[in-house]
């Protein structure tokens, strides 16, 4: 296992290489343009209640269990400290290439040093942001963001998970809305060079195509429909059951 130091330097290599970046460029592409700023400033507080809480209910089952939880408790002030240290030193923003997670996280024990992790998610690889919430979170306004990849299913432990941000639903929308623009560039790029003998044979297909946020639309509203209807098929069979035992 390397370095923190020189795991942030092959992941931002990494992307780099995926992003069709050549060697000479890496001092200068390093950082890209900053489209959208995540913010976390607001949530401190919330944040640092929410870890404190999941602390001592933690504590407090293992001590009705082996008594271990003692030693949680003790450790509260150092784990609070931590949590603070964590949650200032995160970065989260959106680039014209990827998704910029940066976080130094501090060891169980400050005095050993921090923990560096730098995660880069390029776009093309991105499938969804998922904005989450659970039932502990609820009670302190804490929203999580996760990013799914595209391609075959991975176990959710692979996704990028972050903890903490405020107001998510903006960063999600940052991040779909210029997703969506840059596969529509793409796709426009694309069409006059792929298709120009097929326009010259057939000019009334090719005049108009629906840009690609139309057709996964139209595909969401198919699927809703034929939803619908199988729920009706079943409301009625269900009816029908009922009158046939009644009488």
């Amino acid at each position: 296992m390397g370095s923190p130091d020189e795991r942030v330097q092959v992941d931002a290599l990494e992307r780099l290489l995926l992003a069709g970046s050549s060697s000479n460029d890496y001092n200068i592409s390093i950082e890209d343009e900053v489209l959208h700023d995540a913010s976390f400033a607001e949530m401190e507080d919330n944040f640092v209640k929410y870890q404190i809480a999941q602390w001592i209910l933690l504590s407090v089952l293992l001590v009705l269990a082996w008594g271990v939880g003692v030693l949680m408790l003790l450790y509260l002030p150092i784990r609070i400290y931590v949590c603070r240290r964590d949650f200032r030193s995160r970065k989260l923003y959106l680039t014209p290439h990827a998704i910029v997670y940066k976080v130094n996280k501090p060891v169980a024990f400050p005095c050993f040093g921090v923990f560096k992790k730098e995660k880069y998610v390029i776009l093309p690889s991105i499938s969804d942001v998922v904005v989450e919430q659970g039932y502990l979170e609820s009670f302190f306004g804490i929203y999580s963001i996760r990013i799914e990849n595209v391609g075959v299913r991975k176990p959710a432990s692979d996704d990028v998970k972050i903890t903490g941000v405020s107001h998510p639903h903006d960063f999600r929308k940052a991040v779909l809305v210029h997703l969506l623009n840059t596969r529509n560039l793409n796709f426009s790029r694309k069409a006059p060079s792929d298709g120009q003998q097929s326009t010259s044979l057939n000019p009334i297909a090719s005049a108009w195509e629906p840009p690609l946020g139309d057709l996964i639309l139209e595909k969401l509203d198919e699927v809703e429909i034929s939803v619908k209807k199988m729920q009706a098929m079943v409301q009625g069979i269900e009816t029908s059951k009922t009158k046939t035992r009644s009488s």
